[in-house]
């Protein structure tokens, strides 16, 4: 990696890093509020549609994103603002009548996702989707301002805007945490925290989108006009990047939502489901986004034929990066599921039933972790070479088959009683994401090697196996080595463990990265050491 490629990764998870540590601090407070009750039962299903939009349009790494960074790296100053307010102009039309629609029809959309739900969630998480409905059209604003600012060099702020959304939950949830009722109509304790919950999610999401007003201002590219002054040929390569884009980068939403679609007949496993999935997602997304920003203006920049050597080495390299790291996070995640669910949510309301639900949750999503970054990076790479029909086509089969997988894995539900032999519970929806992921990543491969010559596919499927293997001795060794240290139980106890056994556990899979040969574990390690023993 270049000097320029090594700053900007190091100024993204700077970024990244805190904003995850405000994610952590929120959730701490959440679980500590509510558990798995039903007020925050509710808000995972109320949250679906606009954390969707939000996650989709105004994430870091979501399409808008990519498409932005893309389509603005050869514009100047006044191309790039007409650009924008054209964009902006159509989006926000779009996304306002969406807004409005979710507004209105809230209790309908409840009743879709969550059909099974009982009627007092049902009325709590509809309460919330009015309050959030708004987020919505917020999310193009939001996703077009990181996307420009990423195009024009500026990293830390898009980076960073999640951590002040948390703040506002944490302040929120805490107040009521400290002064709710215990002896309150638990009806009336839910809906009002329900109700708390998502006004701060709101306020959050309005936060992020302000912060950046004066950024794009300095960069001479933020403008309030809404018109649509654009070549029509400019705006037909924009839409055909980022409508397909979309539903490729959206699949893992969809998926929540067809998993919480089939969850909702279980009492308290959306709540479940969001803790596992953020112990998860907190250092993937630190990972994920010093791996992915830096590397899509790279694959952008050697799209050109004669640089197809230069691209191959550069996504090889990403995939013993993304490879790597997520299989040994994978197998701590595995191996010390229950201390960590413990030494993170083991307090306030979570208590013993929680901890066990989300320990196994955490568990299948530990296995699934690899076959989800490697995704994303295949994805990028198609963005780079401006080819989002492939994925946008591969996204489509792999939300089909996760919704065949959730239905069979959990039972096989019918009028006529269960149909499948299989019912893993909540568990299942879990691993119906993993194998619809790693099926996306086999046909991503597969069409890259038909797309670029020398892609060694069987050098990378050789190298990837052999990841796995050491990840699987890791994963035993700090299982026991946790173990083996026997100290009385308390917090700071669990703390030493976790990370002795992680940190030995780590040295072990170095080493044995060498002895196996895995190519570039130089990168790795220089990664790791410039990325987070700087931090």
């Amino acid at each position: 990696m270049t000097k320029t490629i090594k700053e900007i990764a190091f100024v993204v998870s700077l970024g990244t890093l805190l904003s995850k540590f405000g994610g952590m601090a929120r959730q701490l407070v959440i679980a500590g509020a509510f558990g798995i009750s039903a007020a925050y039962d509710a808000y995972n299903y109320a949250y679906i549609i606009p954390g969707f939009f939000l996650v989709l349009l105004g994430g870091i790494n979501g399409p808008l994103h990519n498409s932005m960074v893309t389509l603005l790296a050869d514009k100047n100053k006044v191309d790039s603002r007409l650009f924008i307010t054209s964009i902006n102009t159509i989006l926000s039309i779009i996304l306002l009548i969406i807004s409005l629609f979710v507004f209105f029809s809230s209790d309908l959309l409840i009743n879709l996702v969550g059909p099974s739900l009982t009627t007092e969630i049902k009325e709590i998480a509809s309460s919330q989707l009015k309050i959030m409905s708004p987020i919505i059209f917020l999310s193009g604003l939001i996703g077009l301002g990181f996307g420009s600012l990423n195009a024009k060099k500026e990293f830390f702020i898009p980076s960073i805007a999640p951590l002040l959304s948390s703040l506002i939950i944490i302040i929120a949830v805490s107040n009521f945490w400290i002064n709710k009722e215990t002896s309150a109509d638990i009806y009336k304790l839910n809906l009002g925290g329900g109700v708390i919950l998502a006004k701060a999610t709101f306020i959050g999401s309005l936060s992020q989108y302000l912060i950046q007003i004066p950024f794009l201002i300095k960069k001479g590219i933020f403008t309030i006009n809404f018109s649509i002054q654009t070549q029509y040929s400019e705006l037909k390569r924009a839409w055909k990047m980022i409508a397909p884009a979309s539903l490729s980068s959206g699949m893992m939403q969809i998926n929540v939502l067809t998993d919480l679609f089939f969850a909702s007949k279980i009492v308290g496993a959306a709540a479940a489901l969001s803790y596992a999935n953020f112990l998860v997602q907190a250092p993937l997304g630190i990972i994920s986004n010093a791996i992915l920003i830096p590397l899509l203006p790279v694959f952008v920049s050697l799209r050109a034929r004669e640089n197809h050597l230069k691209l191959i080495k550069k996504i090889h390299q990403g995939l013993i990066i993304s490879s790597s790291s997520m299989v040994f996070l994978g197998s701590i995640f595995i191996s010390l599921s229950a201390p960590i669910v413990i030494l993170i949510y083991g307090r306030g309301s979570f208590n013993q039933n929680a901890i066990d639900v989300v320990s196994k949750l955490l568990i299948a999503y530990g296995i699934g972790m690899p076959f989800y970054l490697l995704r994303d990076l295949l994805v990028r790479v198609f963005y780079g070479i401006e080819d989002s029909k492939t994925p946008f086509k591969i996204s489509t089969i792999a939300i089909l088959l996760n919704l065949f997988f959730d239905w069979y894995l959990i039972g096989g539900t019918s009028p006529w009683g269960e149909l499948s032999p299989i019912n893993l519970g909540v568990n299942g929806l879990v691993y119906s994401t993993t194998f619809v992921n790693l099926f996306a990543c086999i046909l991503l491969l597969l069409k890259l090697n038909n797309k670029l010559e020398n892609l060694k596919l069987l050098k990378i499927v050789s190298q990837n196996l052999r990841i796995i293997l050491i990840g699987l001795i890791s994963g035993i060794s700090s299982f026991f080595i946790f173990k083996l240290i026997s100290l009385p139980y308390n917090f700071f106890n669990v703390l030493f463990k976790i990370i002795t056994s992680s940190g030995i556990s780590l040295v072990i899979f170095y080493y044995l990265a060498i002895i196996l040969k895995i190519d570039d574990i130089d990168i790795l390690n220089k990664f790791l050491k410039e990325k987070f023993i700087r931090l």
